[in-house]
């Protein structure tokens, strides 16, 4: 087993060099772009922007969308599975490991959402045990009401959440500041442990 996976990491080191030496960028999400240095060597320039996992329901894509494209705009980086998974990728892993690399984790309840069964209510539990596993005054798991309905006991319980409605703007500047707070207060938890504490 081990051997397949060192076989497997070569691999993908090698495919990495080869990009760089052609003199492309390769992007790693949540850690940043690695590139060829003017001189000599190759350099990590780190995401910057605090990193923000959106979580909806299908039928909400259209203002999951919207809000993706307003925390962009307030100089953060939104994760929207729409826009980032790409043809062939193990798109269960790859939510999982977005969820543990990003400094916020958006969900945005709905009537459709908080009453459906699938994806959503996957990608908040586990949310929720990437959140147990960080410091306990840090911020990460952010509710977000598109319409009035009803947040989950267990969440609202214990979050505040925000509303993006009857203003959007209001609430969006709201939840831009949450995101900004929950990236300087958290710090991302290694995915071992993660797998570890389940």
């Amino acid at each position: 087993m081990r051997r397949a996976a060192d076989q497997h990491r070569e691999e993908i080191l090698t495919i990495i060099r080869r990009a760089l030496e052609r003199g492309e960028s390769v992007e790693i999400d949540g850690l940043g772009v690695f590139r060829r240095r003017k001189n000599s060597g190759y350099e990590l320039i780190r995401h910057e922007r605090p990193q923000v996992f959106v979580a909806y329901a299908e039928e909400d894509l259209r203002q999951a969308r919207r809000l993706c494209r307003a925390i962009e705009a307030a100089g953060c980086a939104a994760w929207l599975n729409k826009e980032k998974l790409l043809p062939g990728q193990d798109w269960p892993r790859a939510i999982q490991r977005a969820v543990e690399l990003s400094d916020a984790f958006v969900a945005c309840f709905s009537r459709r959402s908080a009453a459906k069964r699938g994806q959503f209510q996957n990608e908040l539990r586990w949310a929720l045990k990437c959140a147990r596993l960080r410091p306990l005054e840090a911020s990460f798991l952010i509710p977000a009401r598109l319409e009035p309905c009803e947040v989950p006991g267990s969440i609202a319980e214990t979050l505040q959440y925000v509303d993006l409605f009857p203003d959007w703007e209001a609430g969006t500047r709201k939840l831009v500041r949450a995101i900004r707070k929950a990236a300087r207060t958290g710090q991302r938890v290694e995915p071992q442990l993660i797998r570890r504490a389940g």
